[in-house]
């Protein structure tokens, strides 16, 4: 079935319940086609709304991939055909006729789609990373879940497609932190681009860092560090300053990870930095809501390095 703008706003408006999700490890994902025969899906909390593809102006020396721009109350965002970013083997395919309007790292972009399905609820455990499925857009797809017929959902990596749009953000000079040549942090997220620019980050800070690629991955490292710590009797701290989580992340994601790392009296004192695309209040609340230090939404190094800087030195 599609969805039509006025049903989509309807679903998508219930933010207070959603919020109710961080710390179950559960995520709800809106489901969609792009005229392939694969089926996709992106996180609920990321689409304000969904409707017919307006009309777009064409202007000149648009990078790759996006169509124009287009008024939306008063704002123009650009539109990117999806479609343009995956590879697709002999399959003639049209023009988006839907335009979800979407929200990443406070910016609004549209995205044309073929179709919109249905809103679906999901258990984090049950997506994997897709080393473990063999697809030709592999670079571009960050998770895949199965439904119950046994459908495969691929969930893009917009933050790779918005990088290979528009080019990956520079970052500008960031004064080290005062901080000893010793001191090292952890950070996980499941998108390479943003690994790669969080890791410049801490190198431009002076920083040693450690990572992992997801929730669960990174629960293992830390309980690993831990036990290590208790082992020499030395202090944790010591080796790691402060943990820094992406919210969507397969088989666990950052709220539950950050209620396993507040819960655990082996990280006290160690501060829990929410770093995440999903930049709206209802997601800042979810970050609370599980008892996150701070809520940076991606991506701006200046930003970032200016919340990590005084829990660096302190």
């Amino acid at each position: 079935m599609t969805m039509d703008l006025v049903e989509s706003k309807n679903l998508l408006d219930s933010v207070d319940a959603r919020t109710r999700l961080a710390g179950s490890n559960k995520m709800e994902i809106l489901l969609f086609s792009l005229g392939t025969r694969e089926t996709f899906g992106i996180n609920v909390f990321k689409v304000r709304e969904v409707g017919r593809t307006p009309h777009i102006t064409k202007t000149p020396n648009m990078p790759r991939g996006v169509e124009g721009l287009v008024s939306l109350r008063g704002n123009v965002i650009p539109v990117l055909s999806l479609v343009n970013f995956l590879e697709h083997k002999d399959e003639p395919i049209e023009r988006g006729k839907t335009m979800m309007v979407a929200e990443y790292s406070k910016r609004t972009l549209g995205f044309l789609v073929h179709e919109v399905d249905r809103i679906i609820r999901v258990d984090w455990e049950k997506v994997r990373a897709p080393e473990s499925v063999l697809s030709s857009n592999q670079g571009l797809i960050t998770a895949i879940t199965e439904l119950e017929n046994g459908t495969l959902v691929s969930l893009l990596d917009v933050e790779q497609i918005l990088a290979n749009a528009f080019g990956e953000a520079i970052i500008v000079d960031i004064p080290p932190a005062q901080v000893s040549e010793e001191t090292g942090v952890f950070f996980v997220d499941d998108s390479i681009v943003a690994r790669r620019k969080i890791a410049e980050v801490f190198d431009k800070l002076g920083v040693k860092h450690k990572h992992a690629t997801n929730g669960m991955e990174a629960w293992g490292r830390l309980q690993g560090l831990a036990a290590h710590a208790q082992q020499t009797n030395s202090t944790l701290r010591d080796d790691i300053r402060l943990i820094l989580v992406d919210a969507e992340m397969p088989e666990m994601d950052g709220y539950v990870l950050t209620k396993h790392i507040k819960s655990d009296s082996r990280f006290q004192g160690i501060p829990v930095i929410m770093h995440s695309s999903l930049s709206s209040e209802a997601n800042r609340a979810m970050g609370q809501a599980v008892g996150v230090d701070a809520y940076v939404a991606k991506f701006d190094a200046e930003i970032l390095a200016d919340t990590l800087r005084p829990m660096l030195e302190r």
